[in-house]
């Protein structure tokens, strides 16, 4: 057992380090995404849906430097990220547009003047729709109409799109506390 210490001590120390420093960077983001969704009175949905975002990117960050830490080389860890990245980017340029509606739902989620409940009218040549939010997602909003009609509409369009507000409507989301 001392051996394997001896050996493997400062690889076993920057683990720790690097998981607890990435383990407080995480919570801080999280109380961040928190009352940013309270302050901005955002949907518990979309709450959580940005907290999954910041997972996922912590445990990013978290693997590279658990890998560097044990000492891969940085030459071999740029060409495996390299290649994952390049792999990942031929297939999301196949299916550029979900790319871009995951981009623009975390636009969104900070700087989204709509508000779930809000009827909304968007000005589009060839289909104006007047309709009210349902539900923010990370690809797409829901609207429903006043006949009735369910609409998905894309978050990147959505932000490329001139839309007013034809009426505030004020939800209050019971779970909000429950994060």
């Amino acid at each position: 057992m001392k051996e394997f210490w001896d050996i493997n001590s400062a690889g076993i120390i920057y683990s720790l380090v690097i998981i607890s420093v990435l383990y407080l960077f995480r919570l801080m983001l999280r109380k961040l995404a928190k009352k940013t969704g309270r302050i901005e009175g955002l949907n518990l949905t979309r709450t959580r849906l940005m907290i999954r975002y910041i997972n996922l990117l912590i445990y990013f960050i978290g693997i590279f430097l658990l890998l560097l830490a044990w000492g891969v080389e940085v030459e071999k860890l740029t060409i495996i990220f390299s290649s994952v990245f390049a792999v990942v980017g031929v297939a999301l340029f196949a299916t550029w547009s979900i790319l871009s509606n995951i981009t623009s739902g975390v636009i969104m989620f900070f700087s989204f003047p709509y508000k779930i409940g809000d009827k909304i009218k968007i000005h589009d040549k060839e289909m104006p729709i007047e309709a009210y939010i349902e539900d923010i997602k990370a690809f797409h909003l829901h609207l429903r109409t006043s006949e009735g009609e369910f609409i998905t509409y894309p978050n990147n369009l959505i932000l490329q799109k001139a839309v007013s507000i034809l009426e505030k409507e004020v939800l209050i989301d019971e779970g909000k506390d429950a994060l």
